[in-house]
């Protein structure tokens, strides 16, 4: 089940590739920070369509660190797949297919990775993309909504704001939204909240 991004709450595929060139304080999946099993494409492939769901996710650790990347999401979308890939925005998105659903994370303060990202990258993202900034803190927000207004981002793309489970009151991180008057989606964790914080959800 998707549990992220606009898409949150639709069955979805999740294709999670191992390495990532970060490390965030905050991270969920440091499992993914380790080598992983080395499968083939087709093998990807077959097991991705084996679920009879047209929606997949790539994801990490870092997909864009695996060079097959671009490759897989090819393969996927010529198969009739809807294909996102979530990634950190350090790495060069052009790589990817057009037709890619990009979900860029900007790392804010409190990840100890912020200043890493390509802006670059927001140049190849369309209406059809989405930015996410995980919150610890107000701080974290209130610098969110520096780089929204500096980089104008509501007018490219849909932007969540996405508060760390046990760091920021779903409630609070609702009133900075309303008070802030932007059109900003609350992206909360729906997988967590149904089968709360663990391996594999």
């Amino acid at each position: 089940m998707q549990g992220e991004s606009s898409r949150a709450g639709i069955p979805t595929v999740f294709i999670r590739l191992s390495g990532c060139n970060l490390r965030c304080d905050y991270c969920d999946t440091k499992y993914a920070w380790e080598p992983g099993e080395q499968i083939s494409l087709d093998e990807v492939l077959e097991k991705a369509e084996s679920y009879g769901c047209k929606l997949v996710e790539i994801t990490g650790g870092e997909p864009l660190a695996q060079p097959f990347t671009p490759e897989l999401c090819e393969k996927l979308l010529f198969r009739g797949f809807t294909v996102m890939v979530e990634t950190n925005g350090t790495i060069d998105i052009s790589i990817l297919p057009q037709k890619t659903v990009k979900i860029l994370d900007m790392k804010c303060p409190a990840s100890n990775e912020s200043g890493k990202f390509l802006y670059g990258n927001l140049k190849h993202l369309s209406k059809n993309d989405e930015l996410k900034f995980v919150v610890c803190s107000k701080e974290d927000f209130d610098w969110a909504i520096q780089e929204i207004e500096k980089n104008d981002l509501l007018s490219i793309c849909p932007v969540n704001i996405s508060p760390v489970a046990g760091l920021v009151d779903y409630s609070t991180a609702a009133r900075w939204i309303l008070e802030s008057g932007k059109e900003l989606r609350l992206n909360l964790q729906l997988h967590k909240i149904i089968w709360g914080d663990k391996r594999g959800v």
